[in-house]
């Protein structure tokens, strides 16, 4: 049977990949420890639960309108202008299914045949993908420890085209933790306010992860102009600890968002109804619950920054958000006898029961990504594996 090339191209995720593996061989009984997770170890809060089940039970279980509820677009457009202070009418805003969805439907929206999308590297491996199947074409902006895994305006300039369309930021970043400050946004802005053909798609969806007194800055935050060409991508996966929930959303131009709509309209109509009322308890009652599990989160990453940078040869820069560590391991290639970093994982996994995630399929082939989204019990074993490991 035929298969679309689009599709051919499309490369498996690693990550879920060796961490099927990793889940494989705890089945067996064999004792590893992962930091492979992409998400929240802490359970949904109650309130959100109880939201779900008793709107399930009153029968709030039909079709919405495909790009989700009036009452939830409020209650987003409520909470930007509380946290942000951004002023989005609910008729700017689409509810998805998850902020994968509201990504992929950016780019299905914005991007035709040869256009170009910057994406600074390292960078979450799905970007690329779904830019290829837009049809667009990838340039990637190389950054490093060295420069706290951030692009520069000098590169950002050079890296723009006429045929660039749109820049893709994400802070605080998945695989790297890092987070872009205001005066380094407001030096790219100073870039972008000179090409005005460039759309800014954020992804913040690690927005409230944020440790060490930072703030979240968006780039729709800068200026008017910079607002209008920002699609501002947010979801309630990783906030409120809902993965499995599966609602994201997008704020932005007006013509923009109801186009994106229309695309919806024909792929998955409207997200999981039920969990929309859910999303807006969330976003109305469970900051507390964020605080909480922010705080758990800042121990650990306290905690596995020590350890990593405890091991020589390994530097690791100390991440400001998300729930990532993102350690430089290359030095230790050659004394495992490995050439890059998916074979120094294998080896990782099969011979210390660690495993941890590649940064090659992040665009960095030099690092390793560790989620410190487990226990502080498996943090602790985990790191005592990996230095003996590497002695």
């Amino acid at each position: 049977m035929k298969i679309a090339r689009r599709v051919q191209n499309v490369q498996e995720s690693l990550t879920l990949a060796l961490t099927a593996k990793a889940k494989a061989m705890k089945a067996e009984g064999i004792d590893v420890v992962s930091f492979g997770a992409g998400e929240p170890d802490f359970d949904t809060p109650e309130r959100i639960k109880r939201r779900a089940i008793d709107e399930i039970t009153r029968g709030n279980t039909k079709y919405t309108p495909a790009s989700g509820t009036v009452e939830l677009k409020k209650a987003v457009a409520d909470k930007l202008r509380r946290d942000q202070g951004l002023a989005y009418d609910p008729a700017q805003i689409i509810i998805n299914c998850g902020a994968k969805h509201s990504l992929y439907n950016v780019f299905m929206t914005l991007v035709d045949d040869g256009d170009e999308v910057i994406i600074p590297a390292p960078y979450w491996l799905t970007y690329p993908e779904q830019v290829t199947m837009a049809g667009g074409k990838i340039v990637f902006i190389e950054t490093g420890v060295a420069q706290n895994f951030k692009i520069t305006p000098q590169q950002l300039e050079a890296a723009i085209t006429p045929r660039t369309v749109a820049l893709l930021l994400n802070s605080p970043s998945n695989p790297t933790g890092m987070l872009y400050t205001r005066g380094e946004l407001e030096a790219l802005a100073a870039v972008l306010e000179r090409h005005p053909g460039v759309t800014i798609v954020s992804d913040e969806i690690y927005e409230k992860l944020i440790y060490g007194g930072e703030r979240h800055v968006s780039p729709a935050q800068l200026s008017p102009s910079l607002k209008e060409r920002t699609l501002l991508v947010n979801g309630m996966s990783k906030a409120y600890s809902m993965t499995g929930w599966r609602i994201g959303y997008v704020a932005g131009a007006l013509d923009f968002i109801k186009a994106m709509g229309r695309l919806q309209s024909h792929s998955t109509s409207n997200p999981t109804t039920f969990c929309m009322p859910a999303s807006i308890t969330a976003l109305e009652e469970c900051e507390d619950d964020t605080r909480k599990m922010v705080a758990a989160f800042d121990e650990r990453r306290v905690e596995i920054v020590r350890l990593l940078n405890a091991i020589p040869g390994v530097a690791c820069p100390e991440p400001r958000g998300a729930f990532y560590a993102f350690p430089d391991v290359s030095a230790l290639y050659k004394k495992r006898g490995v050439d890059g970093s998916i074979a120094f994982c294998e080896k990782l996994l099969a011979e210390a029961k660690v495993n941890c995630i590649p940064g090659a399929p992040f665009g960095e082939d030099r690092c390793i990504r560790l989620s410190y989204a487990t226990s502080m019990k498996n943090i602790q074993e985990g790191l005592r594996r990996l230095a003996e490991y590497l002695k």
